[in-house]
């Protein structure tokens, strides 16, 4: 099963809150509003980095009582003020994915002299073997399924001929919009002048790294580990990179194989499937746990399965292990041994012209040099509490060491590892933050997409049960929404998860057209502590796609008399 999502109920930190409480006034407020960020805009438009750094100014002018204008004019012009206390730099981030990117963007902004080390390229997992190529492919399939769709496309009245593609014209698009991106997030750096050190970073103690082949040894007052992740490969899996593949190797579409097996019905597995079903091939899933897409609310994977699986040309296995694949050679097909998961006797041999391993993510963290600072992983992941300091083999803080990401596995994804990285910037800048990740949205970018925000409803009512409340579900449709009518899109649903007592919401999760664009509302609100008594006076544009979320909110049934008071942000 792919882990995309790691979110924990319980205590996200492995010591005491007292033992990890912070310097900062007690008596004031968590922060409400919560910034966050995956590629900035900078990232697509160099020249709009000057641009926003004048709004960033005015703004900053206009509101900021206590500012320090001479840092803000230092980090436009020349990446921040001198460190103090001797130091090289104020923070070095290590790791130049878009949660380095991030930090580092934010920290120039607020002042900070910044330097970022990356050992491999600019952008990392997301903008060279992740997100960003993999919707160049997904945008691909979801052209090609309309064009194929004959009965869709004739309820527009419209004849369209027999629809084609040119295998490395796709992947050319795929390796080109990669490219682009790496090359504004390299430029938006070197703009705002953040130093870019080249190789691998490796922390040798308090404060001191080296990088590179040499002994290039800097210090630094704040350091941040964000070296990301890799893909996961089970034990008894050969990968050759041509028939057995990872999803580094499947985003270069080097080959569209008749019959491809995808082992893991996760984010990962299903984009996949979407993209090779369009283009022709026939999908085997392989899934270790009782039921496809595990991950998902229940009644939203149900829904999903029905229009995204089972109308393709697609069958699968449940409740069963790929214990072995050996990759085609001599003329011989991709061999898979499947064994029951709980017996593990075993169950079948599936003979495929490729298999793809989606089975999640693992933590890229070895090389860090963490003995050097007595930090011991657990599961490969880097201990952090609450606001991603780190945590060493006894317990304690390790002082001025944060880490962000994939590398602390709270949550696997690249937004999330911008939202992390922004809000340590905020702590080493003197401002506490504690970043809620139950407000951080996820999507699954297949055809139509899939959101969530928040909690299950198996997770909302496990909470409700411990924490003796009631909860309340509310649902509207695709079909009843104008917008999606006229696209001939009306197959959707979107779900609403709240407490009828006071109004708050505990999660959202939308299956449709353009469910990635609209689930943001639901997660700012999460995000502001706005409860759905508020929302109700909303306004919405008609006819357009985010009146779903409109009929959803007033559709909640919340008790008269409930409380307006906004809720604090509750650390995950």
């Amino acid at each position: 099963m792919q882990s995309a999502i790691s979110l924990s109920l319980s205590s996200p930190s492995p010591i005491a809150r007292s033992a990890v409480s912070n310097t900062s006034d007690a008596s004031s407020p968590a922060p409400r509003s919560l910034r966050f960020c995956g590629l900035r805009r900078e990232a697509f438009d160099v020249k709009a980095s000057f641009d926003a750094s004048s709004l960033r100014l005015n703004r900053f002018n206009l509101h900021s009582k206590s500012s320090n204008s001479s840092k803000v004019f230092a980090a436009l012009n020349g990446n921040g003020t001198p460190p103090s206390g001797g130091f090289d730099y104020d923070l070095v981030i290590i790791g130049a994915g878009v949660g380095g990117h991030g930090a580092a963007l934010h920290a120039v902004e607020k002042g900070l002299k910044t330097a970022i080390i990356e050992g491999d390229v600019i952008g990392g997992t997301c903008v060279n073997r992740g997100c960003v190529p993999s919707k160049a492919l997904l945008a691909v399939s979801g052209r090609m399924r309309e064009l194929q769709n004959e009965h869709h496309m004739k309820s527009f009245g419209l004849q369209v001929a027999a629809a084609g593609y040119d295998r490395q014209g796709v992947a050319d698009h795929a390796n080109n919009l990669a490219s682009k991106i790496r090359n504004n997030l390299t430029n938006s750096l070197k703009s705002l002048g953040v130093d870019i050190l080249t190789g691998v970073g490796t922390v040798l103690g308090p404060q001191k790294l080296k990088y590179g082949k040499g002994d290039n040894i800097i210090t630094a007052k704040d350091i941040i580990i964000a070296t990301g992740s890799v893909p996961l490969v089970p034990k008894g899996i050969e990968v050759d990179g041509k028939t057995v593949i990872t999803s580094d190797h499947a985003l270069k579409l080097e080959s569209v194989p008749e019959w491809i097996a995808i082992v893991g019905s996760g984010y990962i597995g299903l984009e996949f499937s979407d993209v090779y079903t369009a283009l022709g091939s026939e999908v085997t899933f392989i899934e270790a746990l009782d039921q496809l897409m595990p991950g998902f609310d229940p009644e939203i994977g149900k829904l999903a399965q029905r229009v995204l699986i089972n109308p393709r040309k697609i069958d699968s296995y449940t409740g069963v292990f790929a214990s072995k694949i050996t990759p085609a050679k001599d003329g011989k097909p991709v061999q898979i041994e499947l064994i029951d998961a709980k017996t593990k006797e075993p169950k079948d041999t599936l003979e495929v012209d490729a298999a793809l391993i989606a089975t999640g993510r693992a933590p890229f963290t070895q090389g860090l040099g963490l003995e050097n600072i007595n930090v011991q992983t657990q599961r490969g992941f880097i201990p952090v509490d609450e606001r991603m300091r780190v945590i060493d083999a006894n317990g304690k803080l390790v002082p001025h060491l944060y880490c962000i990401g994939d590398a602390n596995g709270k949550m696997m994804l690249a937004h999330a590892a911008s939202a992390q990285g922004i809000s340590v910037v905020e702590q080493v800048s003197g401002q506490d933050h504690v970043l809620n990740h139950l407000s951080i949205p996820a999507a699954c970018f297949t055809h139509p997409e899939i959101s969530m925000v928040g909690l299950t409803e198996p997770q909302a009512r496990e909470k409700a049960e411990k924490e003796g409340f009631e909860i309340s579900i509310a649902k509207t449709s695709f079909k009843a929404n104008t917008k999606a009518l006229a696209e001939n899109e009306g197959e959707g649903l979107a779900k609403l998860i709240y407490r009828p007592d006071t109004g708050e919401i505990l999660g959202v999760h939308i299956f449709g057209m353009h469910a990635a664009d609209l689930i943001h509302e639901a997660s700012n609100a999460i995000a502001m502590g706005t409860r759905l008594q508020e929302l109700k006076f909303a306004v919405h544009a008609h006819p357009t796609l985010s009146e779903v979320l409109d009929e959803l909110f007033k559709s909640a049934k919340v008790n008269v008399g409930a409380s307006n008071k906004v809720a604090e942000p509750v650390p995950v």
